[in-house]
């Protein structure tokens, strides 16, 4: 988990990159992990499918269209290309693209949606999220009941798929219930890519325990983090290739392992090196012994050239990175898995000049690294990071509008479609959604946003989505849909 400058952690934020680990964080996962047992997780999931609708999803989506559908009268960017393609329309059928159809050809038995000349464009993906932890805030965490949490997490996912998000990678979070509830049609969401827990070392960048916790002890109980399953703490090659077998039983479609410090970590500096070679190269096995893979937060050049060593093959942030270590990830075929920590006008001002320090040195990196990253023509993925932040989830798709200071809008498009669906598709067999996602094109999923405009020539009309997405599919079915009758 990273830092988000600006809105992102609001209260919770306290001048680091990560505020997972700050002292009120902490207090948080006492007072909510702990009493998050495995069944306590499955009773707040079964509190969020006994309630009823939790925002606007069209009621088209308690039931598929019995017949075809084709959007006509648009203008297509079909995820791949740097241009809008006319004169086609695109046929829907279950839950998959079945064609796209010439405008003059009719389609006898298919319902027609005239979407008025306006941009269809594939669902976008969210390469870096945290389902579960996105939108509660420290007070209501602290105060709420434990399955309220699951009910909020319930409520932004419907939202995160009504801001034009139809996919997102969760790369830290007991998200398997929501997303199996959400792929059983019971609520909607995303589609989810989980990860599980996090794995990490004792003092690494997943331990969440307070120094009154240690020393730890065999018939010590599990901390209140991991029995939610929000991290796993393993020490030596045997426990790393435990607690990843695990997720991958809980139905992990990739790995996340913490492999360095976080700037605001309490116990674990930025410069540090979490994860032996032998205890990192047991992770990657155990991943690729199912078929997919490691992804591992690290910023610095030691901890990102370590992981590439070892066989990682996403590397989430890496704002402090040489350019050396750049060129290794374009020779380990490495995707790097970026976020937009600026510090621009969402900035907030931090209370002690160590703080600013470390918010200049980042934003700095972000900036360097987005420029590298781009010279050497590394495989990026784009994503939000957004924790703990019931107003700073509404910023998803600004956040990452953001990208079209160094890229064209054509090209973040791209990423944010079938470029982050590629990073999907490295899950292998463990991938849960194995038609093509990010792409306009016939046997792909039915993930479709009908944008009043063209993003291509306005990247920021994908930051506001109330005011843009005239209509919002996914798997053929309709969340919203303001098109006029």
């Amino acid at each position: 988990m990273g830092f988000r400058f600006g809105g992102k952690y609001g209260h919770l934020d306290h001048g680091g990159a990560c505020p997972c680990h700050n002292p009120q964080a902490q207090k948080l996962f006492a007072r909510i992990n702990a009493g998050i047992s495995r069944r306590s997780v499955l009773k707040g999931i079964a509190a969020s499918l006994a309630a009823p609708a939790l925002g606007a999803v069209s009621p088209a989506f308690a039931q598929a269209s019995a017949r075809p559908l084709l959007l006509r009268n648009v203008g297509i960017f079909d995820g791949t290309g740097s241009a809008l393609i006319h004169g086609q329309g695109v046929l829907v059928e279950g839950d998959r693209i079945k064609s796209l159809v010439p405008a003059a050809d009719a389609v006898s038995d298919a319902e027609v949606i005239d979407c008025g000349g306006r941009t269809l464009m594939p669902g976008m993906i969210d390469a870096h999220w945290h389902s579960i932890l996105a939108a509660i805030s420290q007070v209501v965490a602290m105060t709420a009941d434990v399955p309220y949490v699951h009910l909020v997490a319930a409520q932004e996912a419907e939202r995160t798929v009504l801001r034009g998000f139809t996919t997102v990678r969760d790369v830290g979070g007991p998200s398997f219930a929501l997303k199996r509830a959400i792929d059983e049609r019971r609520i909607a969401g995303p589609r989810i890519y989980p990860s599980g827990a996090m794995i990490s070392q004792t003092s690494g960048h997943g331990d969440f325990r307070m120094r009154t916790e240690l020393p730890r002890a065999p018939q010590t109980d599990l901390s209140g983090a991991e029995q939610a399953g929000i991290s796993a703490i393993a020490d030596g090659e045997a426990e790393v290739l435990r607690r990843v077998r695990e997720q991958l039983m809980l139905g992990a479609s990739q790995i996340k392992i913490m492999g360095g410090g976080g700037v605001s970590s309490s116990f674990d500096p930025i410069d540090s090196l979490q994860y032996t070679e032998a205890e990192m190269k047991a992770a990657v096995a155990a991943a690729a012994d199912w078929g997919t893979y490691v992804c591992i937060h690290a910023y610095t050049s030691a901890a990102v050239r370590r992981a590439l060593a070892c066989g990682v093959k996403s590397i989430e942030h890496g704002q402090l990175v040489d350019e050396e270590t750049v060129k290794r990830m374009v020779d380990a075929d490495a995707w790097w898995s970026i976020q937009p920590f600026l510090a621009d006008e969402d900035a907030n001002v931090k209370p002690s000049p160590e703080q600013r320090a470390q918010q200049e040195q980042i934003a700095e990196g972000t900036v360097r690294a987005i420029e590298l990253g781009k010279q050497h023509k590394v495989k990026m993925a784009l994503g939000t990071d957004i924790l703990f932040s019931p107003t700073g989830t509404a910023s998803q798709g600004r956040q990452l509008a953001k990208f079209a200071r160094w890229y064209d809008n054509a090209e973040v498009l791209r990423m944010l479609t079938s470029g982050n669906a590629d990073l999907m598709g490295l899950s292998g067999p463990r991938n849960p959604y194995p038609a093509k996602l990010g792409r306009i094109e016939a046997g792909a999923y039915a993930d479709l946003l009908v944008v009043d405009g063209d993003p291509l020539q306005d990247i920021s009309l994908i930051a506001d989505p109330e005011r843009t997405l005239a209509l919002v599919m996914k798997d053929g079915r309709v969340h919203r849909n303001t098109l006029p009758a």
